[in-house]
């Protein structure tokens, strides 16, 4: 498909304001590794082929596993995930999902048990983040597949 619209360019202060909560993201302290599988699950659900590219790279330049970055659609079925991976996937998938489902007391109560207060803040701001992400990617139809991760992780 071809690219609809370069966002970047065309708002630059929209880019710079997504950039800077992806640099608070970043450097919150949630582990690198964790955040890309929520980012690569939460680009699944949203549709985001760019998002998705960009991420299983970053994830595999990070030393994911292929087989986890297989298996992370049916996460739920798998059991290499840790139980602070569940409940960071669930999570994302719940915030990802709220106008559908909520956000069930249960899910809250598990996720707590993993994330204290200011982690969860910062999970669901990453979460909001690659859905914003998604958002600007899926319907400007951004270019998909030349992506290259770097050393020091390329921003969203």
């Amino acid at each position: 498909m071809k690219q609809r619209l370069d966002f970047k360019t065309a708002s630059p202060g929209a880019f710079e304001a997504m950039l800077g909560l992806e640099t608070y993201v970043r450097g919150c302290g949630i582990e690198h590794a964790l955040l890309e599988l929520v980012k690569t699950r939460v680009s699944q659900l949203n549709g985001c082929a760019h998002c998705l590219d960009m991420h299983t790279k970053d994830a595999r330049a990070a030393a994911e596993t292929e087989q986890r970055l297989y298996l992370l659609a049916a996460w739920r079925e798998a059991p290499c995930y840790t139980g602070r991976e569940r409940a960071a996937l669930a999570w994302a998938e719940a915030v990802t999902q709220i106008a559908t489902n909520g956000v069930s007391d249960e899910l809250y109560a598990e996720v707590r048990r993993h994330f204290d207060e200011k982690a969860l803040v910062d999970l669901t701001l990453a979460i909001i983040g690659i859905n914003g992400w998604n958002r600007f990617a899926v319907p400007f139809r951004i270019t998909v597949g030349d992506y290259q991760p770097r050393r020091t992780h390329d921003v969203r």
